[in-house]
């Protein structure tokens, strides 16, 4: 039986780090590669010993899936066509820069019978599988993602290139409508807003505080989880947990064991897996397209609060 083909269009700082670990994966052949910036494809290709395609149809001449990891403004129209010509992916997030797009991408999958996975990396981290095992009924999740000006990513505001991470576990673990909004929002160093916060409350009585910022001096990314009988507290950077407990002395608290693994690595093989398999996504395209929609909401509250 042949091995999947795999590739990845756009490798920059994003793309590079899911060409390595496509170069790593056993089971499959790293195929190709494709970047409109071919000093960058070069350098690339040269350090992964991958061939670099000259255009994005000979690109798909030559996998059976791929990674994009190109610029959001850009994911639409290679996805489109890369579905067209039958090619699984997985998309880096925000799947499209508008909800509409992203609901034609997954629309489009599943005529076909493609799996379109989207890159909410943090849903493979393993301190999300500990959070869910203990997770029963949540009434107040509190969330901070906060890091450096990146450099990149600023075609978008912190929201949809932060925020939406936590926005997209927050669905995944309430899994009740929102009901109202609360958003705050302003610009530093980019056109968009740089540091955001939004208050949700959802038709259960859940509510979650998520605070995002790509102008701090440290790096932060945390969760805090209440409900009736515990309060989980775990960070996705260090991948570590604790646990406070009622009990009839007090509050014991004791630490959650996890066990650490790259999440990019874990999402990879798991796209592989699904591509190879037919299996659904653990983010599939329209998980992604309803993190999308509330993203590109609180984003909108945002700009109408300061008058753009």
């Amino acid at each position: 039986m042949r091995k999947l083909r795999v590739g990845v269009v756009g490798v920059g700082h994003i793309g590079k780090n899911h060409a390595r670990i496509y170069r790593e994966l056993p089971g499959i052949e790293f195929a190709a590669i494709f970047d409109t910036d071919s000093s960058t494809a070069n350098a690339v290709a040269h350090e992964f010993g991958v061939p670099v395609m000259a255009s994005l149809d000979d690109f798909a001449d030559q996998v059976d899936a791929a990674s994009i990891a190109t610029p959001t403004s850009s994911h639409f129209e290679v996805a489109q066509q890369l579905l067209e010509r039958g090619k699984h992916l997985l998309i880096e997030k925000p799947i499209t820069e508008n909800p509409s797009h992203a609901t034609e991408l997954a629309e489009l999958a599943a005529r076909r019978q493609l799996v379109l996975q989207v890159g909410h990396v943090e849903r493979f981290n393993p301190v999300l599988s500990a959070l869910e095992e203990r997770l029963t009924h949540p009434r107040f999740i509190e969330a901070h993602r906060l890091s450096p000006y990146p450099n990149r990513s600023t075609d978008i505001g912190v929201v949809l290139d932060l925020m939406i991470h936590d926005l997209e576990i927050i669905l995944h673990l309430v899994r009740s409508p929102v009901q109202t909004i609360d958003a705050v929002g302003v610009p530093v160093l980019s056109r968009g807003e740089d540091i955001a916060n939004a208050r949700l409350k959802f038709e259960d009585g859940c509510v979650a505080n998520i605070t995002s910022s790509r102008i701090s001096p440290e790096r932060m990314r945390k969760i805090r989880v209440f409900q009736e009988d515990a309060y989980l507290s775990l960070d996705y950077q260090s991948q570590t947990g604790e646990i406070y407990r009622r009990s009839a002395t007090g509050i014991d608290r004791s630490e959650v064991e996890i066990e650490r693994e790259e999440p990019l690595k874990r999402q990879l093989a798991s796209f592989i897996e699904c591509a190879a398999t037919g299996r659904a996504p653990r983010v599939s395209g329209f998980q992604a397209t309803a993190a999308l929609e509330l993203a590109v909401e609180i984003t909108r509250r945002i700009d109408s609060a300061r008058g753009v």
